[in-house]
């Protein structure tokens, strides 16, 4: 409701309307009148009578009609008080030009606090500041003071006027698509992203959303509108600057691991967004997406004029992850009474000179290959639309004819096709005609490909969402009594990091794999306890004071006698004591020797932008050299668990490489689900390091070896805090 009193105003207040014309003041009221905006117009000047003919106002609260939204040009130090007039004549809307906010430091930031309470103390949704302003240009509501923005069905969220500019000026010289609406987010400091998204979603102008995104306040409320959005209609996304997802935690493997643009990126198409990293490809593919069906199988057939580029662009799809499929028999054979001998028809097709004399061969060629039931899209690359220009002119209405026949198909077949053309940029006709019917055509072989590679990521996207989960944590739901009070102990004794034997207490309750550890106070308990586990130990140092037991001299393997164990007993109190005299001991912790395995590491941590994530990757020294790891914004589901362990590049490990015994991945799939429901049952965790985890062969489980939970301090615990209410900054 908010979103729609501000993008469908009926009445608008232009709060610093002026006679000057490069002022914001005037271009506004100047563009809603050329445009031909049938609402009414309110300037707001104390120091002017009329201006373009519109009686002016001293202030918003003495215009006599309703007024729906207030647009504020004036500078940054007066928006409260205009925000407040605009409350006593009951303005619910306003969008706030002016920079000089939280983006430029101390003050600024006092001064968007000042302008946030003072709308919401009035009730009045507000844009930016800081934004370029808003259009609809449905309805003719010209906020930007851009002239002659193409109409259309792509809402364009940005957080950048040049972006924006960008993008309107390419659909303008190489698209017949448009726009429905432009929003220019700003600062976010009341309306935030996601709640575009839910306005997008229901309005029947829009068929696709285009963002350019430099950050965002409410990352998991994103996540989570996203996640209802991208199913009806798609959300394609260009993430600008790379920076850290929050601060850098000596913690835990995982805070010093976790990146912004991995954790980033892995969350926005987990959520079905189209996720884009060149700027030259978002608006290819917001004009693809919003035009064609999405490619349900992942599987194209090119149909080329000739071997060059149908290699190019088979090497390019195939980088992409989209599959070539050969063409069915019956395909085949249709194709070869087409084309002549010297064709190749299995997929890719090249006509070989078929359509030379003839380019309806395109058309005919198109209608069989997508009759063909291993097919989901196709790519036609070369010369369609340039036979006129190249061979004779009698060829170009030839080139139109066949571009009606095959615009037609999309709808009859409901499968896309996406065309290259070496003479797009010359314009001919049979091209324009395409993009009538919605086909898009592209002079970049790279650009044409990355367009069919969205279609299939889409497609897949949409198939798989009903196995998804939401992103929606229900908190607490699988807690359990005696995890709770050791949680609630710790932070009794304002103590943030768990005992490793509480930590593995917690995980034993929820079913994960931990050896039955026991603490020993003195050395005759260590020798009394390694007698029950018969066989060798480790024993490791037990203290809230030492985080990284190994660099303390706290830890000893592999012990078997009375002697090697009050030996390493009295060696690590002393370690331990040279290391940090005022170091509380507990004790210290008599292990079982775990077999041996392959290690992983599995951890956790509060992402600023996101909340909780999880991490795995391959374990030791190896997951700090290669950087080899999953990423996934919690909760997770049974198929996210395992794409996670099947996404590394060095999963091949897991299923036997080179004659050794498969692992199991199943004990580790479900090792990833039960850390998921810990962090959901319990808010205060703030990170979980289980390093090292050691998978054995399949049907033998997993050990967690090493396991460290760090809670949030008592002023940042999120059980007071929704988890889409997490916040992060811009940039």
């Amino acid at each position: 409701m908010s979103v729609d009193s501000i993008l469908k105003a009926k009445s608008v207040a232009v709060v610093g309307a002026s006679k000057v014309e490069t002022k914001r003041g005037f271009q506004a009221i100047r563009t809603l009148l050329a445009e031909g905006y049938s609402g009414k117009i309110f300037p707001v000047n104390p120091k002017e009578e009329s201006i373009l003919g519109f009686r002016c106002y001293p202030k918003v609260s003495a215009i006599e009609e309703d007024v729906e939204l207030a647009l504020i040009t004036t500078p940054a130090q007066t928006v409260p008080s205009v925000l407040e007039d605009c409350g006593k004549k009951g303005v619910r809307g306003a969008v706030i030009i002016a920079g000089g906010f939280g983006e430029t430091g101390a003050e600024g930031k006092s001064r968007e606090e000042a302008a946030r309470e003072a709308a919401r103390k009035c009730g009045i949704r507000f844009i930016g500041p800081n934004t370029s302003g808003i259009m609809n240009l449905h309805e003719n509501l010209n906020l930007v003071g851009l002239r002659d923005a193409p109409k259309g069905d792509i809402a364009l969220l940005t957080q950048s006027g040049n972006m924006a500019l960008t993008l309107i000026t390419e659909a303008k010289l190489k698209s017949r698509k448009g726009f429905s609406y432009y929003v220019g987010v700003g600062n976010e400091t009341d309306l935030k992203f996601h709640e575009y998204l839910e306005f997008f979603r229901n309005d029947p102008n829009t068929r696709a959303i285009l963002m350019y995104v430099e950050g965002m306040r409410q990352g998991r409320a994103f996540l989570q509108e996203a996640y209802k959005t991208t199913p009806v209609k798609p959300i394609i996304l260009l993430k600008g600057g790379r920076s850290a997802t929050g601060k850098r935690s000596a913690g835990s493997h995982t805070g010093a691991l976790a990146g912004m643009s991995e954790v980033a990126k892995g969350a926005f198409e987990r959520a079905g967004v189209v996720v884009i990293e060149n700027p030259d490809e978002l608006f290819p593919a917001a004009e693809t997406l919003s035009s064609l069906p999405a490619i349900k199988t992942n599987s194209v057939a090119i149909l080329a004029d000739g071997g060059g580029h149908a290699t190019i662009v088979s090497d390019l799809l195939t980088d992409l992850g989209v599959q070539i499929p050969p063409l069915e028999e019956k395909t085949q054979k249709k194709l070869k009474t087409l084309l002549p001998a010297a064709a190749s028809v299995p997929n890719p097709v090249d006509v070989a000179g078929g359509t030379d004399a003839d380019p309806e061969i395109f058309a005919k060629c198109a209608r069989i290959i997508l009759n063909d039931r291993n097919i989901g899209g196709l790519l036609i690359v070369g010369l369609f639309g340039g036979y006129g220009i190249r061979f004779a002119e009698s060829l170009s209405l030839i080139e139109e004819d066949a571009a009606h026949q095959m615009g037609k198909m999309v709808s009859r077949y409901k499968k896309p096709i996406v065309v290259h053309s070496l003479f797009s940029s010359m314009k001919p006709h049979a091209l324009d005609l395409l993009r009538y019917y919605g086909v898009p055509v592209y002079d970049s072989l790279d650009v044409a490909c990355k367009c069919v590679a969205v279609l299939a990521r889409y497609g897949g996207y949409v198939k798989s969402h009903p196995h998804r989960v939401s992103f929606a944590f229900n908190w607490g739901q699988k807690a359990k009594k005696r995890a709770r009070k050791i949680i609630e102990g710790a932070l009794k004794e304002d103590r943030r990091i768990l005992l490793e034997h509480n930590a593995k207490q917690i995980l034993r309750l929820h079913g994960a794999p931990v050896p039955d550890d026991t603490l020993a106070k003195t050395a005759d308990d260590a020798v009394a306890i390694a007698q029950k586990i018969n066989g060798k130990v480790a024993l490791k140092i037990v203290s809230p004071d030492v985080l990284h037991k190994s660099d303390a001299g706290g830890v000893r393997i592999n012990l078997e006698t009375e002697e090697e164990i009050r030996n390493a007993f009295a060696e690590i109190i002393t370690n331990v004591r040279d290391y940090d005299p005022d170091a509380d001991i507990r004790g210290i912790l008599v292990s079982p020797m775990a077999k041996p395995g392959l290690e992983v590491i599995v951890g956790t941590k509060i992402d600023d932008q996101f909340g909780p994530i999880i991490l795995f990757g391959l374990g030791g020294v190896m997951v700090e050299i290669l950087k080899d790891v999953a990423f996934r914004v919690l909760p997770i589901s049974p198929r996210g668990a395992k794409l996670m362990i099947d996404e590394l590049k060095s999963s091949p490990l897991l299923d036997g490489f080179r004659g050794s015994s498969p692992l199991d991945k199943e004990a580790l799939r479900k090792l990833l689900l039960t850390v998921s429901e810990i962090i959901e049952s319990y808010p205060e965790i703030e990170e979980m390091d289980l390093n090292p985890v050691l998978v054995h062969e399949q049907g033998h489980g997993v050990s967690i070896v090493d396991a460290r939970i760090i809670l949030k301090a008592p002023e940042e615990n999120i059980s007071s805090l929704p988890a889409d209410r997490v916040v992060f900054g811009k940039g």
